[in-house]
């Protein structure tokens, strides 16, 4: 009887990257970013597979985690869709205040996996960060270059001001990041310089 021969090399793909932080997440490293006319299009309407007219968009993940596993998954096959396209945004692997801290950490990694390895494809990848209770502040932020261009969003957070500007501002302090891309109306007290706003609504182009 001939054995099995297993696949390895998703697994092998998921060692090779240098972590960072207590969690040793894997790190997205800054890079040169052009953020002129900057268009933007969610990961599940390309699922179907998108034009060459939105190549020169941005992807962005702001939609249910089922919609995007398989970027994590199945990496090879759902990059071939992902890399034609001009900036890719990580995706947000949701961390509800309700979910066991080890499940949050790992949607930290896995969001931070997937960036490091579509940077190492040589994609322009931006990360988007995401954050729940105080606790998460520890390794919410990891796996960030200092001075990288961060994406956040605004969906579901506004029952939890306070919590969340703790966040905001904690990840401002940590990454120092050069611009804060933010889907969604942002609370009164983000308007900073370098803060970037994209309606949730129209998300083809900078608002």
């Amino acid at each position: 009887m001939k054995s099995k021969t297993f696949r390895t090399q998703p697994l092998f793909l998921r060692n090779t990257y240098p972590g960072a932080g207590r969690w040793q997440i894997p790190l997205i490293k800054k890079q040169p970013i052009d953020l002129n006319n900057l268009n933007v299009l969610s990961y599940n309407n390309i699922c179907n597979g998108s034009k060459p007219l939105f190549h020169s968009f941005g992807i962005h993940f702001f939609v249910d985690d089922y919609r995007f596993e398989s970027v994590y998954s199945n990496p090879e096959k759902s990059y071939k869709k992902l890399k034609p396209h001009r900036i890719l945004f990580t995706p947000d692997f949701s961390q509800y205040c309700e979910m066991q801290p080890w499940r949050r950490i790992e949607s930290v990694g896995k969001g931070r996996w997937c960036g490091a390895y579509w940077q190492d494809q040589g994609s322009t990848v931006i990360a988007t960060v995401s954050w729940s209770t105080p606790e998460s502040f520890d390794y919410a932020f990891d796996g960030i270059q200092q001075g990288a261009v961060v994406a956040i969003g605004m969906i579901g957070c506004k029952s939890s001001k306070v919590n969340f500007l703790k966040g905001f501002w904690t990840m401002c302090e940590r990454i120092e990041p050069e611009c804060i891309i933010c889907f969604g109306t942002p609370f009164p007290e983000m308007l900073t310089e370098n803060l970037l706003v994209i309606d949730y609504v129209s998300t083809w182009r900078v608002a």
